[in-house]
């Protein structure tokens, strides 16, 4: 038999036909909702079994020591770093961590949250880029905060607009900007950069940085120059393949994630281009696997597993602030093999490159 999906606020909000405010007020017995908005709040929740308020009905009879960390992909290693990090002082503290994976849906984040509440964890932690995206910032806010009202502590890796919450923040709007800054250094001038979905705060950061570098120097870079692809390996080897597919005088590539540059690198292998002597590649975030690649990649480099630790302490301090913390980690610029000084180079065109199939695997 199917397991009944874990129902949110959110869903008992919609069933009701009420917002999200309105049926937060009614589950937590406000005199400040109309007496039948409260009714069929009432009735919506108890025909979806929703269980209002878990979190501070558990710390009412027993201590949890559990901490949920809802990440995009924990097979991804910047997330896989990240959560050695957590799980690294989690330990020293006797804390059990449970890891969930959401695969950059803003649903599944949403119903982990919900589903930790009502498991009693002591913390959650989001791990990774927030959502550009209205309706999903006051769904997770409608969560978070009656869990953080009973006691529970939240903290997040990465902006996530609309939150209150302790953040540790990565410079990923200042990294690669100064990324932009080298790679001008070398005599570059026409870039592409392989994005992923711009409804990713990481994504729009890093874009906007690495456009502000190349402003300084009084360049730009053009719309039809972003190849927007999924946020993966296959992701990047698509992008790749498509830009040099088209044709394009680029003399360097930006991947805005490591794990998309490991793609656009084997691309660029399988169309015969090579890097750095025909083109350039450059990443971001410095996973380990970069610095054994062939050629070793140029990235920026974020210390991840200070990531983790430091948003495991926030959620571990004492006493409750008005005002949420932010710390901020800076990224440095690690230049290797991937990248090198241009020399008289034309860029590519359609004629001479041709498209392979589609990636395998």
């Amino acid at each position: 038999m199917n397991e009944r999906p874990h129902v949110t606020l959110e869903d008992v909000a919609r069933a009701a036909e009420v917002s999200l405010a309105t049926a937060s007020r009614a589950l937590n017995g406000t005199t400040r909702v109309k007496a039948d908005l409260r009714d069929r709040v009432l009735a919506a929740a108890a025909e979806l079994a929703y269980t209002p308020n878990a979190h501070a009905q558990a710390l009412a009879g027993a201590s949890h020591r559990t901490v949920g960390v809802i990440c995009h992909d924990v097979s991804d290693p910047y997330f896989a770093a990240i959560a050695r990090g957590v799980m690294r002082v989690a330990g020293e503290n006797d804390l059990l961590v449970m890891l969930a994976s959401t695969f950059r849906d803003p649903r599944k984040e949403i119903a982990y949250v919900s589903m930790l509440r009502a498991q009693r964890a002591s913390a959650i932690l989001l791990v990774g880029s927030g959502f550009e995206d209205r309706a999903w910032e006051r769904a997770l806010a409608a969560e978070i905060e009656p869990y953080r009202r009973g006691g529970g502590q939240v903290a997040v890796v990465s902006r996530h607009r609309g939150l209150r919450v302790d953040t540790v923040q990565p410079a990923n709007r200042d990294g690669a900007a100064e990324l932009a800054r080298t790679l001008v250094g070398m005599g570059h001038r026409r870039f592409a950069v392989l994005a992923g979905p711009r409804s990713l705060t990481t994504v729009v950061d890093r874009l906007a940085g690495f456009r502000a570098g190349l402003a300084e120097a009084g360049l730009e870079l053009p719309e039809d120059n972003v190849v927007e692809a999924a946020f993966t390996r296959d992701g990047g080897h698509d992008a790749m393949r498509r830009l040099l597919a088209a044709g394009t005088d680029v003399t360097c590539v930006f991947a805005v994630t490591d794990v998309m540059a490991i793609g656009a690198l084997t691309a660029a292998r399988e169309a015969g281009v090579a890097v750095p002597g025909e083109l350039s590649v450059a990443g971001f975030d410095d996973i380990p696997v970069v610095r054994d690649l062939t050629p070793p990649l140029t990235t920026v480099a974020l210390p991840l597993e200070e990531l983790g630790a430091q948003v495991m302490a926030l959620a571990m301090r004492d006493g409750r602030s008005s005002r949420s913390k932010v710390v901020r980690l800076a990224g440095e610029v690690v230049v290797r093999e991937s990248t090198a000084p241009v020399r008289g180079r034309r860029g590519f065109h359609h004629t001479r490159v041709h498209a392979p199939g589609p990636p395998v695997g």
